[in-house]
């Protein structure tokens, strides 16, 4: 892969992780669908996407994955469409990426890690960018829905650390997808008495499923073959910054004060702690 070929790659899957936290919120926000369908919905086109992909491949679906993954990507997608029926894309999407490395930055420090001055000075900013977004505001989302994209976040992180050693990881996110999708299912079941589809709502839980997960990991996993793990962390940084710009333009948020505070702090503190660690 040449460069033109990897910047273009990695400017796709970019949009294409933004792009989730934007059909998730323009769907819960502007129709009329529950949370708890578009999940299962999305989960489902996943798997699907995944599924044909791994047979063109002549994978087995269900060969790599375990259930364990399955359950973090479960909570993870299920706690993000719950929290977006109130939480702007931008701050939402800062807020999950935030505790998404958080998470890992902690995991590391469990298993034995330490971070020098700069490191912890980033994730004591990094932290205060959170407390800036989910503290009392005009413009602040509800606790519970706060507390449910943290912890989408955290299990999005536990997902990621979960992966860290799978030898083909797009197999493996095929196989935990098509599980994901049969916890959905028993979710959706249980949720019947509140359920609200939507034609809109289901196009847009469809393409985040098939084409902003599906499509946009397969290529994120290529990416990373040719790009060193400090690099692609730092790439990721623009990802919730799409996701804020998009908010505004397509769904006409405000970037706030708070917000801009917030973006900087988080941003700039994880943005430390990759810098200058090992």
């Amino acid at each position: 892969m040449n460069k033109v070929q990897l910047a273009a790659y990695t400017v796709i899957t970019m949009l294409a992780f933004s792009g989730n936290s934007l059909l998730c919120r323009m769907a819960l926000k502007e129709t009329s669908i529950d949370a708890a369908s578009y999940t299962s919905i999305r989960l489902l086109s996943g798997a699907a996407m995944l599924w044909i992909l791994m047979r063109w491949q002549h994978k087995a679906p269900l060969k790599l994955g375990t259930w364990h993954s399955a359950a973090a990507l479960f909570v993870y997608a299920i706690a993000l469409s719950f929290s977006y029926r109130s939480i702007n894309a931008g701050a939402g999407a800062l807020m999950l990426f935030g505790a998404v490395q958080l998470t890992m930055i902690l995991a590391g420090f469990i298993s034995g890690e330490r971070m020098s001055a700069l490191q912890s000075l980033g994730f004591v900013a990094a932290l205060a960018g959170l407390v800036i977004l989910v503290s009392p505001s005009v413009e602040a989302p509800s606790i519970v829905d706060s507390i449910l994209m943290l912890a989408s976040g955290i299990a999005w992180g536990v997902y990621s650390l979960f992966g860290r050693t799978q030898s083909d990881p797009i197999a493996a996110t095929g196989g935990n997808f098509l599980r994901a999708a049969l916890l959905s299912i028993l979710m959706s079941i249980c949720t019947l008495p509140w359920l609200q589809l939507d034609t809109r709502g289901i196009c847009y839980a469809v393409l985040s499923g098939a084409v902003t997960s599906g499509i946009g990991y397969v290529l994120w996993y290529r990416v990373l073959r040719h790009m060193s793990a400090i690099t692609a962390s730092t790439i990721q940084l623009s990802s919730p910054l799409i996701t804020t710009f998009g908010g505004v333009m397509l769904l006409g948020e405000a970037f706030t004060r708070n917000l801009l505070i917030a973006s900087l702090l988080i941003l700039g503190g994880i943005r430390l702690v990759l810098r200058y660690g090992k």
